[in-house]
């Protein structure tokens, strides 16, 4: 997780499905670590969003060419 400081307890609902599949994914006493690492990932998400945001701000949006050409050199899986 990369930070040491101690844990803190949060509360969230969510509905019934989704924390059935959380329970079922996690595994017996690891919804904790498995919601951390979900949140983890939505943070770095969110920060890559504000990157685009920022960038778009300063150099423009990104063209329809600019586009194509990037996802023409990304290797085919």
């Amino acid at each position: 997780m990369g930070e040491s400081l101690g844990t803190e307890k949060l509360s969230a609902t969510v509905p019934k499905g989704l924390a059935a599949q959380i329970r079922e994914r996690a595994g017996h006493g690891n919804v904790s670590s498995y919601v951390t690492q979900a949140l983890l990932r939505q943070l770095e998400h969110d920060r890559l969003g504000d990157l685009v945001a920022e960038l778009e701000q300063v150099h423009g949006p990104v063209t329809d060419d600019e586009v194509a050409a990037a996802r023409s050199e990304w290797p085919q899986g």
